[in-house]
Parts: C-alpha cells; sequence; structure tokens
C-alpha cells in the first residue's frame, strides 16, 4: 500500500507527464536537418502521426509508473524506470515536433493516461515476469506501430523521420531488456486484446 509521500510523488509524477513541458537530456534527432517545405496536407499528415505518437509516449510513461509501483524486484523496478525516463525524452521531442508543425497534442492524454496507469499497475501485481513480458510486447507493438509511421511520413519530413527512426530504436531496447531481465511471452489473446486498445487509442489521437 502506498503511503502518502509516495502517493503525492506519483501524483506528481502525473501532473508533470500531462500539463508540464517533457524535458530531454539527448538532443533532438535531427535538430540540424533543416524544416522541409512541406504544403499543408503533408503538415497536417505529419503532426497528426506525430500527435499520434504523443499520446502513446503519454501510456508509455504510465504504464511504466504503474508497473514500477507494484515491481517487486529491484532491478525490475530499475529497468522500469530507466525505460521510462527515455520514454519522457520521446515526449519532449513529439511535442517539440508537434508546435513545430503548427498544431496540439491529443485532447484526450489525461484519459490515455489514467486508463494506462491503471493497466500497468494491474500487470505489476501478476509478477515481475508477467510485468516486464506486458513491457516487452508493448515495445514490440510501439516498434512495429512506428514503422509503420516512418512509411505514411511524407519523404520531405526528415525532422520528424530522424526522431521516430531514434523512438524505434529506443523501443526495440526497451523490449529487449526486459525479456533479459526474465520477461515472459503473453498468451495471445492479451496481445491481440492489447493490439485492439492500440488501435482504437491511434485512431481517437490522430483525429483529437
Amino acid at each position: 500500500m502506498l503511503d502518502l509521500d509516495r502517493f503525492i510523488v506519483e501524483f506528481d509524477k502525473g501532473l508533470r507527464t500531462l500539463f508540464a513541458p517533457a524535458q530531454t537530456i539527448r538532443p533532438t534527432p535531427g535538430r540540424e536537418v533543416p524544416e522541409a517545405d512541406m504544403d499543408a496536407a503533408q503538415k497536417s499528415l505529419s503532426a497528426a502521426l506525430m500527435r499520434v505518437n504523443h499520446s502513446g509516449e503519454i501510456c508509455a510513461q504510465a504504464l511504466y509508473q504503474g508497473q514500477a509501483l507494484t515491481a517487486r524486484d529491484p532491478s525490475t523496478q530499475q529497468a522500469l524506470q530507466q525505460a521510462a525516463w527515455e520514454e519522457t525524452e520521446h515526449l519532449a521531442w513529439c511535442e517539440q515536433r508537434i508546435r513545430d508543425l503548427g498544431s496540439h497534442k491529443s485532447f484526450l492524454n489525461p484519459l490515455w493516461y489514467t486508463g494506462s496507469l491503471a493497466i500497468g499497475a494491474l500487470a505489476g501485481t501478476l509478477g515481475d515476469k508477467w510485468n516486464l513480458g506486458f513491457l516487452a510486447e508493448t515495445e514490440h507493438q510501439v516498434s512495429r506501430h512506428l514503422e509503420g509511421h516512418l512509411a505514411r511520413l511524407p519523404a520531405a519530413d526528415e525532422k520528424s523521420r530522424a526522431v521516430v527512426a531514434q523512438m524505434k530504436q529506443d523501443e526495440e531496447k526497451h523490449a529487449t531488456t526486459a525479456l533479459q531481465h526474465g520477461g515472459a511471452p503473453l498468451p495471445a489473446p492479451v496481445r491481440a486484446a492489447m493490439r485492439l486498445s492500440s488501435k482504437a487509442m491511434t485512431k481517437a489521437a490522430y483525429l483529437v
């Protein structure tokens, strides 16, 4: 059971994830690439895809937070916290691209955050091997999702493509780390349910 101090810390994390500008230590990928001369339709597509990616990172922050809260092994907690920090950098990169493209973050982010926090906490209560297995499967699915975005982004938008490519590399590393720490493969029905929920979030964030 969480004590009051820890509850306040975790609540503050949630507020900062949703409402404060995200921070990054690593330089934003593609920062030295000049902004492409894109038409309105291309800009709109890039912005919508980056908004989806940003919402995905909001979900990742909440999942990791929930999982770390209920993880039993200190090394598991550390792995989750390290991955969560890199996801924070992804948030910062996506936010910057959304601003550069003259668009906005998803208005539904508080909903994505709350739902993902609950799912992450539930995964953690099932034991570390399933907790880490859930993390690995999440990252595998995110990596495939980002690969699809690389195919859809306008060819001229090299700045967004650089961000997405680095994010994909990081997600693949997180999946490998989770498996190395003892993550167990999830049952097929669970993987299918995760894909369905991801599709629903993607469609909504693309539009709103």
